[in-house]
């Protein structure tokens, strides 16, 4: 069984980093020195999302942009939720006052 090898350090991890940045292929970066691709690319993306920036191709949300997605979906199913709530509460109370008879089809 092979042994494993030490994590790559922070900064060996940068300057891969900062080499694809440049223009640098991960393959090629890969054949000149020991991490695979996939880990090159790995560490470019990220970087990327502790940036806040997006992937290349747009298909990610940078952290800030998930974080209020979050929040609004969040307030959005609160609202929903509130709205349910008074819509109900006007049905019975228009049930009570005699504005709508008791046994109509309105919730």
């Amino acid at each position: 069984m092979p042994g494993t090898r030490a994590p790559y350090s922070p900064e060996f991890r940068r300057q891969m980093v900062d080499l694809v940045r440049g223009g640098r292929d991960p393959a090629d970066l890969a054949r000149e020195f020991e991490p695979t691709a996939q880990s090159i690319s790995h560490w470019v993306a990220q970087v990327g999302g502790q940036e806040g920036r997006r992937k290349e191709k747009g298909a990610g949300l940078a952290a800030a942009e998930r974080d209020e997605l979050a929040r609004l979906r969040r307030e959005n199913k609160q609202l929903r939720l509130e709205r349910d709530i008074l819509s109900r509460a006007a049905a019975w109370f228009a049930r009570e006052t005699g504005a709508i008879p008791p046994g109509s089809s309105s919730s």
